[in-house]
């Protein structure tokens, strides 16, 4: 009889069917400093998406009572509990309150209609022009396209910098680091890269992402308004955390750019990410870890820093034509302190990107703009990300430039210079001040073609140095003038012929006629 009951028993419980799924329900036990502590999720996953549920029947002293959802990512899985980073403001949440598992890892919105907007970490807009119409999805974190399925650096980004894309070029799918103590113009450099794309083909217009990490906001507002004024804003993202934001949000903000250029370079496009900085990503991820209780290394860094930098920057790639084609540009700035690129976090960044553009503060308080050290500034993608003419012209520059430096410091002391030193020494000053270039004022690689050709066959030779950048300005306006149609030559070729070059050439021989007056 006892057997009967339990066989009945057990068809009974075998042919039981839940009405309702059980759902990851956990309750709060310690909040404080953006980390929340939570028992009664066993199944949580890393990097989880877990909701507040700010509704509870909890006294909310002192709280702040604010409309909308709040999240939080797990980041620790320990025993019998979970810690999560609150994505928001920590004051509103309490001990008690219900948190409630999602089921997908943390993603943001994108697409097109992400484009010309302003939005947070987690794609939320903050430019006040409404929600943004988006059903897919991204992860923040993906892994980076293995190898086989990448293709050679062989296109041009170009800055419309001289300096840069003479020596120091920069390709499709390259990671580019700007490096520099602050107010040395780094971010200058990044914003004059987006605002120069207007000078490329609408087709060939790379999508441009702009991620301010834990930067002023007044800042930020000003970047967006020169963006708009521009026409910029059109083709870019900008992904604002700032320093007002929790420590969580801040670390995330890469990631979820990189993701809104993901889908563009999965599209078969090109995006340009800009990371403004990732130093302070760093002091916000140490923080992170810190609250979270992980083990401190290095200058107080968790160990897993330098991963950190290395599956963000790997995501940047250029693809094969079999998979599409598209790229992404990554330019990570970092702030130094007095210089220091030697330090833990400008040494792990250098040694994951493909060259950096190095800032001098010494070169800056002189007034050259940009203040590029040509002697620490490499590209090691070089010449494959340049166009013929672009070679032709910048050739050998950058060991003169680089020679100049070299020669200024020691002719400080010598009072008697020989005649091939004195050469080099008049040749590098007037090359110097051709470079320089004033901000938000990004030139287009013809024009940049036609200048630096005058400075190769000595036409400033005879200026007096303070009157060179003048003098090249008031060329390159008679050569675009007087000789339209070889400029848009190069610019459609990206080549510059001996037929045009000899042109060339004839047309900066008029020109000094023209303006005698210009020259000693």
């Amino acid at each position: 009889m006892t057997t009967t009951i339990v066989d009945k028993l057990r068809k009974h419980i075998e042919s039981f069917e839940p009405t309702v799924e059980a759902e990851g329900v956990g309750t709060v036990v310690m909040v404080g400093d953006g980390v929340a502590e939570i028992d009664g999720l066993p199944n949580a996953l890393m990097a989880e998406m877990v909701e507040f549920d700010t509704s509870t029947d909890v006294p909310l002293k002192n709280a702040i009572q604010e409309e909308g959802k709040l999240f939080g990512m797990v980041l620790n899985l320990e025993q019998h509990t979970v810690r999560v980073v609150v994505l928001g403001d920590t004051r509103r949440v309490k001990e008690g309150m219900t948190v409630r598992s999602t089921g997908r890892v943390l993603s943001v919105p994108v697409g097109n209609a992400l484009v010309g907007r302003v939005v947070n970490t987690l794609g939320e807009p903050l430019d006040g022009k409404g929600p943004i119409e988006s059903e897919l999805m991204y992860p923040m974190e993906r892994s980076a396209h293995p190898v086989i399925e990448r293709a050679p650096v062989n296109e041009p980004v170009h800055t419309g910098l001289k300096a840069v894309d003479s020596m120091v070029p920069i390709g499709r799918g390259q990671r580019e680091l700007i490096i520099g103590d602050r107010f040395t113009g780094k971010t200058t450099i990044a914003i004059d890269t987006i605002l120069n794309q207007k000078n490329e083909p609408k087709e060939k217009r790379p999508i441009c992402v702009y991620v301010a990490i834990g930067q002023k906001e007044s800042k930020t507002a000003k970047i967006v308004a020169k963006l708009k004024e521009a026409g910029a804003l059109d083709y870019t993202i900008v992904v604002n955390a700032p320093a007002s934001d929790p420590a969580a949000l801040q670390f995330l903000a890469p990631y979820a750019g990189v993701s809104m250029a993901e889908y563009f370079m999965e599209q078969g496009k090109d995006a340009v990410i800009i990371y403004d900085d990732l130093s302070k990503q760093s002091v916000a991820y140490r923080e992170v870890s810190l609250l979270l209780r992980r083990p401190p290394g290095r200058e107080a860094f968790p160990g897993d820093i330098f991963y950190l930098h290395s599956r963000l920057l790997e995501r940047s790639a250029k693809l094969s034509k079999e998979h599409g084609g598209g790229s992404i540009t990554a330019l990570p700035i970092i702030e130094t302190q007095e210089g220091d690129v030697s330090a833990y976090i400008p040494t792990n960044v250098i040694s994951i990107t493909d060259g950096q553009i190095y800032l001098e503060t010494n070169l800056f308080n002189k007034g050259v703009r940009p203040a590029i050290n040509v002697g620490l500034s490499v590209s090691r993608v070089g010449s494959a990300a340049q166009t013929k003419a672009m070679k032709k012209v910048a050739g050998k520059m950058r060991i003169e430039l680089a020679q100049y430096r070299e020669l200024e410091a020691f002719a400080q002391f010598a009072s008697d210079l020989d005649a091939e030193t004195t050469k080099r020494l008049n040749k590098g000053a007037r090359l110097v001040e051709i470079l320089k270039q004033p901000h938000s004022s990004p030139m287009p690689f013809q024009d940049q073609v036609v200048v630096l050709l005058a400075g190769n066959e000595g036409l400033f030779d005879t200026v007096p140095v303070e009157r060179t950048a003048e003098v090249a300005e008031t060329m390159l306006a008679f050569m675009k003038s007087q000789y339209t149609s070889l400029v848009e030559d190069i610019a459609e070729s990206k080549d510059l012929t001996e037929h045009t070059k000899e042109k060339l050439i004839a047309g900066y021989e008029k020109f000094k006629e023209a303006h005698k007056d210009l020259f000693t």
